[in-house]
């Protein structure tokens, strides 16, 4: 008996989903499982599975179609099989439906179709680098609006305070140096910076939990895992891959994870499991010279920790003066879940292991 494969809720936030690429033709067998379509969601590009074994009847949706959750994509049957007008009829109003979700970024459709034509494809393409002047006009791309309205909303809804401190990351930067030192030639993931500080804050959030924690009408409800989220600049914009279990990983597992993770976010090979249930973000600005900023904490999330740039610095020790290496670290934090003594005893807590960083490895 035919059935319809519609667009699967994929996520929390999903409410639509852009079609990249169609897997499949009229004709071909596939089995629960297979990849039919490659779609991209407000977090990332994907592959989605056929949910049902069974012959390609008719392919409904067209690539560049942004459709909201739901809707019918694609036809399965038997083999022999015909799909009646009436079932294709019923059908019809939510093709049309998906038709008409268009990106902000596309202008109504200039043909006579519901149908999105490849002149309104091309008038949506993100502007090209070389074409960005002053005076000019950038529509943004779907990704950005996500990003604009998600950072609007925590605005509005996440009233935060911020904390920074510097740390001292002498010792840890020393250390690095000589973990990674053999690292290449005995086939080991070299250690970055980022992979001490989620460890040290996996260790301050077993610690102090409220701070993984998220308002639920009148309690917080905490998480069963920390998982931790890591900005990472991908050609396509800012990402977030998440580091799951992290208080179940040492230093070296926890290199080895974030390695993958950036790799798959380069390569846009995340899968929408690879972004989801971070407790807390860690964003990096040192290696862009950034010395220090206050980041915007994701909805969903109590707290986000910027950290900038490490620096030498002329400072007093015992009646001298030396040079270390300092670091800023800010972090934004949600005043509905957490109060400003308790999150800066989770900073303080956090500083102390990085300026301890054998107590890490």
């Amino acid at each position: 008996m035919a059935e319809e494969v519609r667009l699967p809720k994929l996520g929390r936030t999903m409410q639509d989903a852009t079609i990249i690429n169609c897997l499949v033709k009229v004709g071909d067998e596939v089995k629960k499982g297979d990849c039919v379509f490659e779609i991209e969601t407000d977090k990332a590009t994907l592959e989605m599975e056929s949910p049902a074994d069974g012959f390609v009847k008719h392919i409904l949706a067209e690539v560049d179609q942004t459709i909201p959750v739901g809707t019918p994509l694609l036809i399965l049957g038997g083999k022999n099989e015909q799909v009646s007008k009436s079932f294709l009829d019923s059908l019809k109003t939510a093709d049309t439906t998906a038709a008409a979700q268009i990106p902000a970024a596309v202008p109504t459709n200039t043909g006579t179709s519901a149908k999105i034509t490849e002149a309104d494809i091309v008038e949506a393409l993100p502007v090209n680098a070389a074409e960005i002047k002053l005076g000019g006009t950038i529509p943004l791309t779907k990704k950005q609006r996500l990003t604009a309205e998600r950072m609007l909303e925590s605005k509005r809804q996440i009233p935060c305070f911020y904390l920074t401190v510097k740390a001292d990351v002498t010792e840890l930067v020393e250390l690095r140096t000589k973990l990674n030192e053999n690292a290449p030639s005995a086939g080991g993931t070299k250690i970055s910076y980022n992979d001490f500080i989620i460890r040290a804050v996996a260790i301050s959030l077993q610690k102090f939990p409220i701070m993984t924690g998220q308002l639920a009408a009148d309690s917080i409800k905490l998480p069963r895992t920390i998982n931790v989220g890591l900005a990472v600049s991908t050609p396509n914009g800012l990402i977030v891959p998440v580091v799951k279990d992290v208080q179940e990983k040492n230093l070296k597992q926890i290199a080895t994870a974030t390695k993958k993770l950036v790799e798959k976010a380069q390569n846009e090979k995340l899968l929408l499991t690879d972004l989801e249930g971070a407790c807390i973000t860690i964003s990096n600005l040192g290696a862009l010279g950034m010395d220090s900023f206050i980041p915007i904490v994701i909805p969903g999330q109590c707290s986000i920790l910027g950290i900038g740039r490490i620096t030498d610095t002329c400072t007093p020790e015992n009646g001298n003066v030396t040079i270390r290496k300092l670091m800023n670290m800010t972090l934004s934090v949600d005043h509905k879940v957490a109060n400003g003594a308790y999150a800066a005893q989770f900073l303080d807590f956090a500083r102390k292991f990085l300026e301890d960083a054998g107590s890490l490895v």
